[in-house]
């Protein structure tokens, strides 16, 4: 998608945002009749018009405040689905936006609404070209938008894109090792650094959890680092960022079950891929904050050597953990991860990871469920975030009692609880291998859909990922 910034609305397609019908009439050369059209529409609760001049499509969208500010960027983002839609149903392959109302940002959200829902993953399909939507470009008149909100735009439409395409690869291509290589492009073209260990080196460091997980495996693991220095960092200490990289997840032994419960499972490394594409926009938007992402990778299958329930695995940090279900095996490789992390002596780590479904049972696909034991400032932070970007975060405690829920009998820790708390003992189970501020993102229910919502198409969806920019940016700001 190509953004840009035009001096005067194009005499072609446009969008006009607007409060009232009445100042968009003279600029949009509408008759007496069309204002008419256009105010009685809006009177009747219709909030988007679409004006055929035969010459070109107008369209008008009217800003209605919401309860919230949030919510009120969120139905600017799905003025632009909307916009989206009109324009691949009509063929209109550039459409420009004029932003006519009282909000600054309405321009931008719109975009990015339309941007996001157009969105296509096709490389498998024989008549991709066809299908391919028409709108390729999105331009702005000059006093919509600034050049530097055009820009980076730009760059977290692209890092989504690389994001939902990365979870929409299947296994059958996307393997481990593949999955290191695509990060290693990423990294080419967004200017940060990738370094990937091997099997070999990852035994040599010791990561017992992402070895047991690999273990049923045909294919390799990888660990991947990834880390963005600019030249004037404002932190001292670096952020590192874990994503979870499973390419593919049957349940190992532990089977999983239910009826259709692994026709999602090639986005288990949905946390890989927004941690990537993460990285892609903080490089490429030159943000002045140091960063690490790591990103421990396998798939996890029955396989001959496949570890079993009542296994007993030597972690990274040398801590002992009993296996009592192999279907719970992120968080063995995560807490790998994150013991690595500490080498960085990081003053904030945050994963990502599709790791439960009691997540996605508990928030359904509207939200994030989240812990951790950052500061205060940090996860209000993080909330304020979440709201602006509409993906927002629900925080569970992390009360000792779910930690007495995964003591194990014959090791130091078991990777599951009881049948209650699931979310909760498994951000406890994380927590046993960090020691400095950290925060777990589980975003079982937001990773993928089976069908459109919204601007989140079906597939891969990259959920938290502006939600993450959105608190990069803002670190260091009064």
């Amino acid at each position: 998608m190509e953004f840009k910034i035009i001096q005067k609305p194009s005499t072609k397609h446009r969008l006009y945002i607007v409060n009232d019908a009445e100042k968009v009439a003279p600029l949009a050369g509408l008759s007496a009749e069309e204002t008419k059209f256009v105010t009685t529409a809006f009177s009747n609760d219709q909030s988007f018009v679409t004006i055929n001049k035969y010459s070109c499509y107008i369209f008008i969208a009217q800003v209605k405040a919401k309860k919230t500010d949030h919510q009120t960027r969120e139905a600017l983002r799905k003025t632009g689905v909307e916009a989206q839609a009109m324009c691949n149903k009509y063929k209109i392959d550039e459409l420009a936006i004029t932003n006519l109302s009282d909000r600054a940002d309405a321009a931008i959200l719109a975009a990015e609404g339309a941007a996001l829902s157009n969105y296509q993953f096709l490389k498998y399909r024989t008549e991709a070209k066809k299908q391919t939507h028409k709108l390729a470009r999105i331009a702005f008149t000059k006093d919509s938008a600034t050049a530097k909100e055009v820009a980076q735009l730009g760059i977290i439409v692209d890092a989504i894109y690389k994001a939902r395409t990365l979870v929409n690869e299947p296994l059958s291509y996307l393997t481990a090792e593949q999955l290191s290589k695509e990060i290693t492009e990423i990294g080419k073209e967004g200017g940060f650094k990738v370094t990937v260990f091997n099997k070999a080196r990852i035994e040599k460091e010791g990561m017992g959890g992402l070895l047991s997980v690999n273990r049923g495996s045909i294919d390799p693991p990888t660990f991947t680092i990834m880390e963005y220095v600019p030249k004037k960092a404002i932190n001292k200490k670096p952020l590192v960022l874990v994503g979870k990289g499973v390419v593919y997840d049957t349940g190992g032994l532990s089977l999983k079950p239910t009826a259709n419960s692994m026709d999602r499972m090639k986005s288990d490394m949905s946390g890989a891929a927004l941690v990537t594409g993460a990285m892609y926009a903080i490089a490429k938007m030159q943000l002045p904050i140091h960063v690490v992402a790591l990103v421990p990778a396998t798939d996890n299958r029955p396989g001959e050597r496949a570890y079993v329930p009542g296994d007993v695995v030597r972690m990274m940090s040398g801590a002992t953990v009993e296996v009592l279900n192999t279907d719970a095996e992120g968080r063995m490789l995560l807490g790998d991860a994150l013991h690595y992390a500490k080498r960085y002596k990081p003053e904030l780590v945050v994963d990502f990871a599709t790791l439960t479904g009691a997540a996605s049972v508990a928030v359904g696909d509207v939200g994030i469920v989240c812990m951790g034991t950052a500061g205060d400032d940090v996860k209000q932070a993080f909330r304020d975030s979440g709201f602006r970007q509409y993906e927002r975060l629900v925080e569970y405690p992390l009360w000792d009692e779910y930690g007495d829920m995964i003591k194990s009998e014959v090791a130091d820790i078991k990777n599951v609880g009881g049948p209650s708390g699931g979310a909760i003992t498994a951000g406890k189970f994380l927590e046993h291998f960090t020691d400095y501020p950290w925060m777990h993102f589980d975003i079982a229910g937001v990773s993928f859909n089976t069908a459109k919502k919204g601007y989140f198409t079906t597939g891969g969806t990259a959920y938290g990922m502006r939600m993450l920019l959105d608190f990069v940016t803002n670190m260091g700001k009064a």
